[in-house]
């Protein structure tokens, strides 16, 4: 039967009135306390100097915490009852009872229970620390009026204690008002014209007439009983044999740092743990997700004792130690090698700290899945992969076809994906009728995963989730709902049977384009330290192998662990607070402070002393014409292949006329740089107007090129995150002063120099050419001082092309250049890695960079985007000098024969020049230019093997000959873990590699 209006109401209302009943105060709790910045124990925090702070005392500056006690004593009147503690000091709370963490409390779990059936006159010493927050938080909200400032200072005092108090759980009552609201959510989910529909509303209709809130305590508990029995037949009723099934977990989804700092996540884990296991204790049947080592790790620095505890949980399997990387990292942006480190280093502490196998990526709120992850994944043993951030498309575009498909990557790899539709869902029926109705695919699909908790600080799920799981397992008319895992859901649909659907490519994130941009410094930081990484292991390793240096698998470990924390999907893609980047920006000086310091070592044992003589280093797997200057003289030398070079200061670079690299100004205006392949004319803007080829005399550019574009840019909310596609609708004007001058001219290298002024900022660009290259640098800082604004710098190309080719992650792929159909214009911004190119089949014309990461290319014109000026989360973001390079490059004759590879790397890569006399040496050479030596490191296991890590990266079958200089025993192929695979093909010191299009290969050298 359908319920009036009249009765809709008063179910309602009964059922409002249960809730409000539950808890029973009986006493104040007062409290004393102090405040501090500085992270204390337990007893230093007990030698504090507390005072009474009663209800309403203000306190709480910006970033402090404060320490709160009181004492508790059980009065008679609560003997034998359910107690609760509510305690308000006003912030999230860690709490200590009788000397042992026992409890959280915050905005989502407000009350803990003291007791379950309390004795009268214990007594219990309460101890809690609370953080009272760093000001406002805001991630945008549109437009910003003029002089407001979106993040301004905290007040001294930023929030006040509230009421505590010590009260009873009526534990009937809540268990009714369960009932009730599970049956009222149920009934609103059914064919109100539905038998079972009809009967669930007389049952709650029957419960509003026996039930009689009015009555005195030991009456009403009867009338609640009484209610029960009739509600129970309705909670009894079962589904029949074609009903979906949710496999149930809980989850918390910590942000390591978002709009709070580090510091404030170390507190957020130990107060969700503590949360999760007492629920653990209570109900034997609950699994909790716990993904991110990082996260173990801070747990175990700060909290021993409970990470103790958390670890025995996992141990008993009620904690699900699972998520593969180390933090839940993003993946547009993250270099191929730090994905892979990602999840080996994750992997290995989920087995060697926990004694678990972790075989599901879980990242369900990254910002876009790179295509290669599928190979990644296969290579790291991985079984799974599970999201839910690609159903967030709110600003509209072409929706995701699938929930559960086989996810195919750049290299053909092939792995099962699951995209559920929420990582912190609630659980009362209507939120599991909302997981299964809006699902993405409406056939072929039986099961989903349901993630449910409380997020980013809430302290994960409480009570009220499992109970009403509790009633759902098979409830008539709802889903089923079963306690499991993300590794259950996939092993349950292998059993099933595996989807027939696949997708291939990137999973494209249909918002928070604006996320490839923001905060610079930190993608810089991120770019930098990835490759000083790559030239320290490999160095290192060399040094080792060859002159006995000191230095083992583990010894940049933590300096890997700073770059992988930073790649943690809210700070490198710039939406944190002001105080994570700071803190970030520090650890990428660590970083390359650390990695220098190896590098340099390393290379030290590999020269003799010298005063006049200097050594070359190369650590790309190709030779290298290098620029280099000895005492005062810039000289040429040609570096060998993952090797070096030693010269002095009699080598003299042999030079024709024709050869050399000319710098001068026009007649006309404006300037030009020229050498032996290609002139560049520039107006005094820097912006050029001619590009031409000296081989083919053909202009590689249309109109003007390195033209700078700023726009208005307000998103409607998402300020950091979001990118929107009318941005570029509204143009700022650039017409501020410009000035251009010879800056260096020199037989090998000559450049221009630029200054401008743009908008309000400032610019100063070294434009540099060299002897026999096609590649035009321009070496940029800029005075930031924009805010709301998107800075983008234009080549339109002399290319015909319906698409683009950007360099992701050991490969590249192909976007399209147009918006003829829907997911065509929806990708209007995108993410690459170190270049972007336009390309016909016999030529082409490529931007390279060494840290941008956002590009957009309309027909013809590669749009590099260059800087964002967000207010929120960080009202400062990318202010002030911002430094980077670009370059535009061109070809002749295939990508595959383009050059554009060791441009690129040569840009990202300098070599490594230092004083000392070592020789002439070459550690490995190898005979196809589109396979690239990645990586060069030991072995993790700590035999002293060496690992080699090659990709192809032009997506061509390819066999290549790897000559080895090194020591070794044997090759072995392995697995991205180091697993050894089958034995390397060897003709003496020679290996023969078969590479399919865009395979990662890694070869073990034995060395014993």
């Amino acid at each position: 039967m359908a319920l009036t209006p009249e009765w809709e109401n008063r179910i309602k209302r009964w059922e409002r009135t249960l809730w409000e009943a539950i808890y029973l105060p009986v006493m104040e709790i007062p409290l004393e306390g102090f405040t501090t910045t500085l992270r204390l124990t337990y007893e230093q925090a007990l030698q504090g100097n507390f005072i009474p702070m009663p209800a309403g005392t203000p306190w709480g500056a910006k970033w402090e915490y404060g320490w709160f006690r009181t004492r508790v004593v059980i009065p008679e009147v609560l003997q034998g009852k359910r107690v609760v503690l509510r305690l308000e000091p006003g912030g999230e709370s860690l709490v200590w009872v009788n000397g042992r963490i026992e409890a959280s409390i915050g905005w989502a779990h407000k009350e803990f229970t003291l007791e379950t059936s309390a004795r009268a006159g214990d007594e219990y010493e309460i101890l809690l620390e609370a953080y009272a927050g760093h000001g406002r938080i805001t991630v945008g909200d549109g437009p910003n009026l003029w002089g407001v400032q979106t993040v301004p200072e905290p007040p001294a005092a930023q929030t006040r204690v509230g009421n505590s108090t010590l009260g009873i759980w009526r534990e009937e009552i809540y268990q009714l008002a369960l009932d009730f609201t599970t049956l009222r959510e149920l009934r609103d989910g059914l064919d109100p014209l539905s038998l079972r529909a009809s009967e669930v509303d007389e049952g709650l209709m029957d419960a509003t007439c026996i039930l009689d809130l009015e009555l005195p305590e030991d009456e009403l508990l009867e009338s609640v009983r009484q209610t029960r029995a009739r509600l129970k037949p309705l909670l009894e009723c079962r589904n029949g044999d074609t009903t979906p099934e949710l496999h149930a977990f809980g989850h918390a989804h910590i942000d390591v740092a978002w709009l709070w700092p580090l510091q404030e996540t170390e507190r957020k884990i130990a107060r969700t743990a503590i949360n999760q296991l007492r629920l653990i204790e209570e109900y034997p049947e609950y699994r909790f997700l716990q993904s991110q080592p990082h996260l173990y790790l801070m747990l175990k620095t700060h909290y021993p004792e409970l990470y103790a505890r958390f670890k025995d949980a996992v141990r008993q399997k009620r904690v699900i130690a699972d998520g593969g990387m180390w933090v839940e990292a993003d993946t547009n942006i993250s270099g191929g090698e730090s994905l892979i480190r990602q999840i080996l280093y994750g992997r290995r502490f989920f087995e060697e700290e926990l004694g678990v196998k972790s075989e599901i990526l879980w990242l369900p709120d990254v910002f876009g899945y790179s295509g290669a992850l599928p190979q990644i994944l296969k290579g790291t043993g991985m079984k799974g992969f599970a999201t839910q951030k690609i159903t967030w498309a709110y600003g509209g575009g072409e929706p995701f076809p699938y929930n559960t498909f086989w996810w195919e990557g750049i290299d053909g790899s092939v792995i099962p994906a699951h995209i559920f539709t929420e990582y912190n869902s609630q659980t009362s029926p209507r939120y599991v009728f909302e997981r299964w109705n809006t699902r993405l695919q409406k056939n072929g699909i039986q099961t989903m995963i349901f993630s449910f908790g409380w997020g980013d600080g809430g302290g994960g799920p409480e009570r009220n989730h499992i109970e009403y799981i509790r009633r759902e397992q098979n409830l008539e008319g709802l889903p089923k709902v079963k306690i499991s895992s993300p590794a259950e859901f996939f092993e349950d649909l292998t059993r099933r049977g595996l989807p027939r659907q696949k997708y291939v490519g990137e999973l494209y994130f249909q918002a928070h384009r604006g996320t490839y941009t923001s905060q610079a410094k930190t993608k810089k930081g991120n770019r930098k330290s990835e490759f000083a990484l790559r030239e320290a292991e490999f160095w290192a390793t060399a040094s080792r192998v060859l002159r006995g240096y000191e230095f083992t698998q583990d010894t940049l470990k933590n300096t890997w662990a700073k770059v992988l924390l930073n790649q943690f999907h809210d700070i490198l893609p710039g939406s944190s607070i002001r105080r994570v980047y700071e803190e970030a920006e520090a650890m990428y000086s660590e970083v390359l402070q650390e990695c220098r310091s190896v590098t340099e070592q390393a290379l030290f044992a590999m020269v003799q002393p010298s005063d006049t003589e200097v050594t070359v280093f190369n650590s790309l797997n190709w030779a290298r014409k290098v620029c280099v200057e000895v005492q005062g003289k810039l000289t040429e030398v040609e570096v060998p292949p993952c090797g070096w070079v030693t010269i002095s200061p009699s080598v003299e670079s042999r030079l024709d006329g024709e050869s050399r690299v000319q710098a001068g100004m026009l007649p006309e205006g404006g300037a030009f740089l020229e050498n032996e392949i290609l002139r560049a004319e520039f107006n005094d803007r820097g912006e050029i107007t001619r590009l031409m080829d000296k081989k083919t005399s053909r202009d590689q550019i249309t109109g003007k090129a390195n033209v700078f574009r700023m726009y208005k840019d307000v998103p409607d909310v998402w300020d950091a995150w979001d990118l929107n596609s009318m941005t570029e609708d509204i143009p700022v004007p650039l017409d501020g002063s410009s000035f251009i001058e010879v800056y260096s001219s020199h037989p090998l290298e000559a450049s221009l120099r630029v200054t401008r002024r743009l908008h309000e900022s400032d610019l100063v660009q070294i434009i540099r050419l060299r002897k026999g290259s096609r590649r035009i640098d321009f070496i940029t800082g800029i005075e930031w001082r924009e805010s709301h604004k998107l800075l983008k710098v234009n080549f339109p190309v002399n290319i015909h092309a319906s698409e683009a080719v950007h360099e992701i992650q050991f490969g590249h792929i192909r976007r399209p250049n147009h918006a003829s159909r829907q997911f065509d214009a929806d990708r209007f911004e995108v993410s690459q890695h170190k270049w972007t190119a336009l390309a016909e089949e016999g030529r082409g014309v490529a931007v390279l960079n060494d840290c941008k990461y956002g590009v957009s290319v309309k027909g013809n014109s590669i749009n590099l985007t260059l800087l964002k000026s967000p207010l929120a989360p960080d009202m400062l973001a990318d202010k002030g000098l911002q430094t980077f390079t670009y370059a535009v490059y061109f070809w002749n004759g295939s990508l595959l024969e383009s050059g554009l590879i060791q441009e690129a790397y040569d840009l990202n890569v300098p070599p490594v020049v230092l004083k000392g006399n070592g020789g002439k040496g070459s550690l490995l050479q190898t005979s196809c230019s589109n396979v690239v030596l990645e990586t060069v490191k030991l072995a993790e296991d700590g035999s002293g093997d060496i690992i080699l890590r090659f990709y192809e990266a032009m997506r061509t079958r390819t066999h290549c000959q790897v000559q080895l200089n090194l020591p070794f025993t044997q090759a072995v192929e392995t697995n991205l873990l180091e697993e050894e695979l089958q034995p390397v093909l060897l003709e003496g010191n020679t290996m023969h590699l078969e590479f399919r299009p865009f395979e990662i290969k890694t070869i073990r050298l034995k060395t014993e």
